[in-house]
């Protein structure tokens, strides 16, 4: 993917090497202790400030040239989903609020609770906020088989495609189904899912067009999608494959899915809730 290195999103926060958030540096305990008097709560025991940035908050980490590059290159897609999307809802009279994206390392306390890397990438609701441990994508690599920067792309894309959801109503209508039928609960966790992989296809649709793609990207992308289909990670856990029991969707689903939105680059194209659909 052709892509330049540049100032680091506004919208990236980096934990990596904080397990479960920021360490508090003394500033950061001095504040703590001021507001504990304050309000006459322990403030310091109580899990404040984990998975926040305070002033003074401390970070204990070594990273090499090559993962500083890697935060370089998912600040450079979050923001250029960031320009697509605003786009394509300004064309609806719509205003796109942008999420937040947290690099982290081993786990992260999130607005849903505390992540743990082994999850792999999670998007957050009530947070508006991505999560991503850059460990994935050694994983996407060797043990999935996926290279590539454009299937990295793919991978944070469609955890955008999770905050589209958010943003339109439809997360917050599917959880609803899935409470009132608890029955369908895994079959609607598959459709939201692969809209996800087709709104990654959108944003992905903006690249070419904007030549940003080389030769291959497509393939890795693609490639990614098939490789994290459910029945493929069942086949090689267990040696069975279960349907009902799917909460992302097959390879072939999630890679019609995200050519679909790649080839029409609309969002009427990734209505994965339609009869009939997947």
């Amino acid at each position: 993917m052709r892509w330049t290195p540049g100032k680091r999103s506004a919208n990236l926060q980096d934990l990596r090497g904080v397990s479960g958030g920021a360490k508090l540096g003394v500033g950061g305990t001095v504040i703590l202790l001021v507001l504990s008097l304050v309000f006459g709560k322990d403030l310091l025991n109580s899990g404040l400030g984990q998975g926040v940035s305070l002033p003074g908050a401390q970070t204990e980490r070594a990273s090499s040239p090559e993962e500083e590059r890697l935060v370089d290159f998912v600040s450079f897609v979050l923001d250029d989903t960031e320009a697509v999307w605003k786009q394509v809802f300004s064309r609806d009279g719509q205003t796109y609020p942008a999420p937040k994206l947290t690099v982290f390392t081993d786990s992260v306390r999130s607005g849903c609770g505390v992540g743990e890397a082994a999850m792999g990438p999670f998007y957050c609701p009530a947070d508006r906020t991505a999560y991503i441990d850059l460990g994935f994508y050694r994983e996407l690599k060797a043990r999935f088989g996926a290279p590539g920067d454009f299937a990295q792309a793919y991978v944070l894309a469609h955890e955008i495609g999770h905050h589209v959801q958010n943003v339109l109503g439809i997360e917050r209508r599917v959880r609803q189904q899935q409470s009132a039928r608890p029955g369908d609960r895994n079959a609607l966790s598959v459709r939201m899912e692969l809209q996800a992989d087709c709104f990654a296809g959108v944003w992905a649709n903006s690249t070419a067009k904007r030549d940003l793609l080389e030769t291959g990207d497509v393939e890795e992308a693609l490639q990614a999608a098939s490789a994290i289909g459910d029945d493929r990670l069942q086949k090689s856990a267990t040696g069975r494959v279960n349907p009902e029991t799917w909460t992302h969707g097959s390879s072939a689903q999630r890679v019609t899915w995200f050519k679909r939105g790649m080839q029409g680059g609309r969002v009427e194209d990734c209505d994965t809730f339609a009869e009939g659909s997947p």
